[in-house]
């Protein structure tokens, strides 16, 4: 997953802290979507169903 674009969040605050990100080109249609630690890369990541994803990510946006 290394040569994989990783996407950090727009709610990572750019000084080291609550730096989470995910891979798009890694989602297929209906698969898992990969989340990781971009402070701790070696720890791999994690994967969600989208529809898990979507709702974490909707609440964390309202």
């Amino acid at each position: 997953m290394s040569e994989t674009q990783w996407i950090k969040s727009s709610y990572s605050d750019g000084q080291g802290g609550n730096c989470v990100e995910w891979a798009p080109g890694l989602v297929s249609d209906g698969g898992p979507v990969p989340v990781r630690d971009s402070k701790a890369v070696e720890r791999g990541a994690l994967s969600f169903p989208q529809a898990a994803w979507r709702a974490f990510v909707g609440d964390i946006k309202a």
